[in-house]
């Protein structure tokens, strides 16, 4: 699937990858609902996911204890699911509104105006039913955790809503993104423990500051087109000086990251994941180009690289902490 759609024909839409599965399994009238939830870009649901599933780990080795059995000290696999489930869900219907908040200017942008709304693949009455269905899906997921989660994860829908309307009104519409994609961090706790510490705030903080800077570089392929029609970002407000903001939000993010395995107490091998993630972070750095979309993309896909490592450095702390004592 080749041709990029347009009010004449339908197609994929531009910033997608041509022979994803969305268009070779799912029936055509199905394609405008898989694009408004970004099916067939599925990095924003796993860029989504990674604090919760930061968070769920950090929870199961906090103040963890040799004696502590090898299941406790890793995150629930069920909880796992259920944020995954509940990720891809809540990014549908965060992008589907985002989309109905912004038609007129996904219409002007090179990028977005084959996306089905500007592209008159799907009617907003439809976009909306849609939308409705997402939230549904992502209510049912937030039933199924503590009820401290559940007030905290419908508080997070403040933010949601006002985000799409941030870009017109601040050069920090990523700060606002960054409240609302970082959510999780909270959240995987609050799963655990019906409660928040010091640990998940930091966390929360940090990620915020990681949204920041890997949404900085996503939105550098657009600040030409932005700066034509009003919006605006963080990569304008930066511009040359991005590769600097970086230095110090990447910095800032790991410093959190840091203090909140302090403050969880968490086993010190899951520092090696923070440090590994820490140099590729600093590879985006050294190697941005700012005036290259396509690399901005390809350096914005690769934070997900950064998701696994943390991850993986919470996940080798628990087994360290259980395998310790037979050693």
């Amino acid at each position: 699937m080749e041709n990029i759609q347009s009010k004449e024909a339908q197609g994929r839409v531009a910033d997608a990858p041509s022979g994803h599965w969305v268009y070779r399994i799912l029936p055509r009238r199905a394609w405008p609902y898989a694009q408004l939830a970004r099916w067939d870009r599925p990095i924003g649901w796993i860029l989504l996911l990674w604090p919760c599933w930061w968070s769920a780990a950090l929870g199961a080795v906090a103040f963890a204890r040799p004696e502590d059995p090898l299941p406790t000290l890793l995150p629930s696999p069920l909880f796992l699911v259920l944020f995954m489930i509940g990720a891809i869900a809540m990014r549908g219907a965060g992008c589907t509104y985002n989309d109905l908040i912004d038609e007129k200017i996904d219409a002007e942008v090179e990028r977005t105006r084959s996306r089905p709304l500007p592209s008159g693949q799907v009617s907003r009455k439809q976009a909306w039913t849609f939308l409705v269905a997402q939230a549904l899906a992502g209510l049912v997921v937030l039933l199924q955790f503590n009820s401290f989660s559940i007030m905290l994860g419908l508080s997070s829908l403040v933010i949601v809503a006002a985000y799409p309307f941030m870009k017109r009104f601040t050069d920090w519409p990523q700060f606002v993104l960054g409240l609302a994609f970082s959510w999780g961090a909270l959240m995987g706790w609050a799963s655990a423990f019906a409660d928040l510490e010091a640990a998940p705030i930091l966390l929360y903080i940090g990620s915020i500051m990681w949204v920041i800077g890997y949404d900085t570089i996503y939105a550098h392929q657009d600040k030409e087109d932005d700066a034509l029609v009003g919006v605006r970002s963080t990569a304008r407000l930066f511009g040359t000086n991005t590769k600097m903001w970086l230095v110090g939000l990447y910095g800032g993010a790991l410093i959190c990251f840091a203090a909140a395995f302090a403050a969880a107490e968490a086993p010190m091998p899951a520092l090696a994941g923070l440090v590994a993630a820490g140099a590729h972070m600093a590879r985006q750095i050294r190697v941005l180009d700012i005036d290259d979309p396509d690399q901005c993309l390809k350096l914005f896909k690769s934070n997900s690289t950064v998701g696994w490592l943390i991850f993986l450095g919470l996940i080798g702390g628990g087994l360290w902490v259980a395998l310790k004592p037979l050693l």
